[in-house]
């Protein structure tokens, strides 16, 4: 069944705004799609479309721009819903790749939907809150340098390289890692720069050059501890001319970028894909996030997300994150298996 004229007529303006910027009229539509309908009747049906809070007008032209509500039909009701092929194909060429890790694997894939939609790709790990330290272990490398590394027991490891010093050997450096194991294992994520803190009177009995290891652990933990956001195509973002010609929006974005309780929220919101639209906080007024939550089997579920202006392309973007993590979700699942 074909659209009515007035869902023709949205479309077209919805789709119109996304690639231009540019509120649009009537003789735009008409020259741009070849309308077999008169200016008049397409401004009557603007006029509707903007009765029903679809279309709004803006004060620097007599065109109409989508609205949120606009916006959320057209996702839901007008929307192609196809995948861009060249997404499929680079997908599986990292799937298809051998021995990756999951890290890995997300990272590429965030940098394929970064690109592909000309936005911001986040990955939010799972709440580090809900993750307990493991073991800890520090590994010599090359010269007067070693690595402290600690490991969660949802299989998450993170790292800091430390110079050592010269009068600490590496007896002392293994007694430090025996004791720190011996009173931190089973500590949760979140309580480990505390716990850290109150046996550092233990640790300097034990040796003298004792804060370099403080150290190189205590920013391990705290590095952790701190929600794990990762965000791609940053660049691509900024540039889009919402954000590129206003320095208080692109200093909001920059603040979100950095927030990773508001991914976290949006999240919640939704079973699968959560679609926000201009209302994810005051400040963010002209910003949409589309994320979808990632179930890998043995880890705590994470977040995809793609971030842009309102304006953004949500048949390509939502598309396009469906697919992807759908196909993540797949991926990992026959891993497991």
């Amino acid at each position: 069944m074909g659209l009515s004229r007035r869902d023709q007529i949205l479309k077209f303006i919805v789709e119109h705004f996304i690639k231009t910027a540019v509120p649009v009229g009537s003789h735009t539509l008409i020259e741009t799609y070849d309308l077999p309908y008169s200016s008049a009747t397409i401004r009557a049906e603007m006029s509707e479309l903007e009765g029903l809070g679809m279309l709004e007008k803006t004060h620097t032209s007599s065109g109409r721009v989508p609205s949120s509500k606009g916006y959320r039909y057209y996702i839901d009701n007008l929307r192609n819903r196809s995948v861009d092929e060249q997404i499929k194909q680079q997908l599986q060429n990292i799937l298809d790749k051998k021995t990756q890790s999951i890290e890995e694997i997300l990272r590429q894939s965030c940098e394929i939907l970064a690109h592909m939609t000309n936005l911001a790709s986040i990955v939010l790990g799972p709440n580090a809150k809900e993750e307990r330290l493991v073991s800890l272990s520090i590994v010599p490398i090359a010269g007067n340098s070693a690595t402290a590394i600690f490991v969660t027991d949802q299989g998450y490891v993170e790292n800091k390289t430390f110079v050592i010093p010269e009068e600490m050997s590496i007896k002392d450096l293994q007694k430090s890692v025996k004791l720190l194991n011996e009173r931190l294992e089973g500590t949760p994520v979140a309580e480990l720069v505390a716990k850290m803190e109150a046996i550092r009177p233990i640790l300097q009995d034990y040796i003298a050059e004792h804060d370099v290891i403080y150290q190189a652990f205590a920013q391990a933990f705290l590095h952790f501890a701190s929600d794990r956001l990762r965000t791609y195509g940053q660049d691509e973002l900024f540039s889009q001319p919402e954000f590129s010609n206003d320095a208080q929006k692109l200093r909001h974005l920059i603040s979100l970028l950095d927030s990773p309780h508001v991914f976290r929220e949006v999240s919640r919101e939704g079973e699968n894909i959560t679609i926000k639209i201009g209302d994810v906080g005051e400040e963010y007024g002209d910003v949409s996030i589309i994320s979808s939550r990632l179930a890998i089997p043995g880890k705590p579920e994470g977040t995809i997300a793609v971030v842009g202006p309102t304006r953004m392309d949500y048949d390509r973007v939502v598309s396009a994150l469906e697919y992807i993590a759908g196909m993540l979700e797949d991926y990992f699942d026959k891993k497991e298996r």
